[in-house]
């Protein structure tokens, strides 16, 4: 009887067990129903969810507005937002001009091209490698970038150009100027392997002579040449006249051939869409403010600790190289007020307030890298609420799917501690074993972190070569700065704190201001004279955050006449360094004003005729006469335009932000002492 009751006890337990697998199976079951559901509608509603992240927050910037108007009529908007009426006549157009033939099937060698140096070098440096082989009737191979090689630690997804530009994409739209292949010939891959292939180390003043005399005999010989681009460009920004067409083919490239990647381009395009999904416009502002442009220019001095010290440790390495000839210490207040220097955060903030922008105006900050931290923009973030950067704009997996799968990298530095030497005076030796005189006092406490990217220069004069780590993110930032790229050339209105790199050329800013002015000339691009806003913000620097009626006045007529006199100074001071930074005349055209508008405006002879310094532009096809920019509706005259602006003068900071209505009505201003007049503040301006 006993063993038949185990035997039941058994069944029972055989039968539980057999309901508690069928349960965890119909569990299992509908866990992997419910995750395949969550993929599916993650796949398949990625874009109606991205839109919607656009209008909820699901970032840092947490956007605030005060009700104002902004329709394009109000006469505040086309101050401050509108287009530069003297330059609405301008197009792009970069198309040849006359007889321009294709590109003939066999031609007179390979060309390999490695060039080194950062986005804006980069940019140049390509479209110099396209015209030289244009030049020389040469098959072009896609230049190797060399920040973006597999041994700097990115993906390997993509291999060097292709790690920030669209491989297809160039070599199809360049396909009527230059033949364009991906790799070389295999025989030939051997050669340069073994480094058997000749070289040419060139520089950015190379003339066509150069190309035509001493490289193209090699090239004819040896069937390919290597040209190292180091400097930022292989070919003198201006050429012959009669090479007229070969500056028209440079900005094919850097405006037609040079598309991102799928990737960057869809994260700028999510970046511009964020900015405008308040439907607001919006300024972009590139500080400028790099350690080698500090460094080249004397401007240790306007910074303090150890920025000093990493400014000057740059600027010591400079002159070893020959790269800068000059004293080691330079008076750097008396640079600022040459306009040698980048203007800070602080003063670009107080002169935007003082030109109109009110407090909530969005503010996008370009750059990988703003020298002196963060707190270099707490003033500007005190003057408007709405100042945003990349990161603020995107999330991390944005961010990471730009940068593909890369290797998990361990970038702890296995360093020697420093050594420690015992100091012994010379009575220790002599004297008996007590009483001994006293130990030398303790060391300095050291309050920085040795361990930081800058500890360094506490314990050393040599600046340590950088890890993987760093190699990675100075390829991150050619990503990074690309983003900015498209996001600056875009924008409503453009703002530089500076317009010249580590070397004294022209720099990141300059190449936005160049494509700005080709693809929306009449846009709104602030060229600052920096001597003169060094001299207008000396004029308060004892009450610098609360200005006069006069004071106002003066800097709204200078950024007004800057508009228009800065193109004359980019014209003579950047062009022959890059062509890039203003390539107009070659690369536009001019279409008359219809006499529809010139009867609505006051002065139709200021608004139809272009500076003399464009020179002599040709006139736009007949195809393109459906082709329009965005023109302003309003009809009266800038001149003519009166308006009490007083919020934005007076007092540059907000008394209040605890919530959207304080912020509104937070600022305290004098009315008698701000109202201006436009006729006033424009007098001059379209000379």
């Amino acid at each position: 009887m006993k063993w038949v009751a185990l035997k039941g006890d058994g069944k029972i337990a055989f039968k539980i067990k057999s309901r508690l697998k069928w349960v965890g199976l119909v569990g299992l079951v509908l866990s992997t129903f419910s995750i395949l559901t969550h993929f599916l509608l993650a796949r398949y509603t990625d874009g109606g969810v991205s839109d919607y992240q656009s209008s909820i927050t699901i970032f840092s910037w947490r956007p605030i507005f005060e009700n104002v108007d902004l329709s394009n009529n109000n006469p505040l908007y086309q101050r401050l937002w509108g287009p530069v009426r003297l330059l609405e006549s301008l197009h792009p157009y970069a198309n040849p001009r006359e007889n321009y033939a294709a590109p003939i099937h066999k031609t007179s060698g390979f060309i390999f091209v490695r060039i080194r140096g950062g986005f804006h070098e980069i940019r140049n440096s390509i479209c110099d490698a396209v015209v030289v082989s244009r030049l020389l009737n040469a098959t072009l191979v896609i230049p190797e970038l060399q920040s973006t090689t597999s041994s700097k630690g990115i993906s390997t997804q993509f291999k060097s150009f292709a790690y920030l530009y669209n491989e297809d994409q160039f070599i199809a739209a360049l396909a009527k100027d230059v033949k364009i292949v991906k790799t070389l010939p295999k025989h030939l891959k051997g050669a340069r392997r073994k480094k058997e292939i000749p070289s040419f180390k060139v520089s950015n003043s190379a003339s066509p002579h150069f190309y035509q005399h001493h490289v193209l005999p090699v090239l004819s010989r040896h069937s390919v040449v290597e040209l190292v681009i180091s400097e930022g460009g292989g070919l003198q920004a201006i050429l012959p006249p009669h090479l007229e067409e070969y500056q028209r083919l440079r900005c094919r490239v850097a405006y037609h051939a040079l598309s991102f990647r799928e990737e960057v381009e869809e994260l700028a395009t999510k970046v511009l869409d964020r900015l405008r999904a308040s439907g607001r416009p919006f300024i972009a502002y590139e500080p400028g403010m790099t350690r080698e442009a500090l460094a080249y220019y004397g401007c240790a001095e306007l910074f303090q600790d150890v920025h000093t010290e990493l400014i000057q440790h740059k600027r010591s390495w400079m002159i070893k190289r020959g790269i800068i000839k000059g004293n080691l210490s330079v008076d750097s207040a008396k640079q600022r007020l040459n306009g040698l220097c980048p203007l800070m955060p602080e003063e670009v903030g107080i002169l935007l307030r003082a030109y109109g922008y009110s407090w909530d105006t969005i503010i996008y900050v370009s750059g990988g890298e703003v020298f002196g931290g963060q707190k270099k923009l707490i003033p500007l973030h005190a003057m408007f609420e709405n100042v945003v950067d990349r990161t603020s704009l995107s999330t991390s997996w944005e961010l990471n799917k730009v940068y593909g799968r890369e290797a998990n990298l361990d970038d702890k530095i296995s360093r020697a501690p420093p050594v420690k030497e015992e100091i012994k005076f010379e009575a220790w030796k002599t004297s008996g074993p007590r009483p001994r005189p006293l130990p030398p006092p303790p060391l300095r406490p050291k309050y920085y972190n040795i361990e930081g990217w800058w500890g360094w220069v506490a314990e050393s004069d040599r600046e340590p070569e950088s890890t993987v780590m760093e190699l990675r993110t100075n390829a991150h930032k050619l990503l990074w700065e690309a983003v900015d790229y498209r996001v600056c050339v875009e924008a409503d209105v453009f703002i530089p704190g500076f317009d010249r790199d580590g070397k004294g050329k022209p720099n990141f800013a300059s190449l936005v201001m160049g494509h700005r002015f080709y693809q929306f000339a009449a846009s709104k691009t602030f060229r600052l004279d920096r001597k003169v806003v060094a001299k207008l913000l000396g004029e308060i620097r004892e009450h610098l955050y609360r200005a006069n009626h006069a004071w106002i006045k003066s800097v709204r007529r200078h950024l007004k006449r800057n508009l228009i006199d800065g193109l004359a100074k980019e014209f003579i001071g950047s062009k022959e360094l890059s062509f890039l930074s203003f390539p107009i005349p070659e690369c536009s055209c001019t279409r008359q004003i219809s006499p529809e508008k010139i009867s609505n405006v006051s002065s139709p002879s200021s608004s139809s005729k272009l500076p003399a310094f464009v020179g002599d532009t040709h006139s736009c096809p007949s195809w393109m006469n459906g082709y329009t920019l965005a023109q302003s509706k309003d009809k009266e005259s800038e001149e003519q335009l009166e308006e009490d602006d007083s919020t934005s003068a007076g007092l540059f900071f907000r008394q209040s932000n605890n919530t959207n209505q304080e912020a509104g009505d937070g600022e305290t201003v004098n009315k008698e002492d701000t109202q201006m007049e436009d006729n006033e503040e424009l007098e001059g301006g379209d000379r």
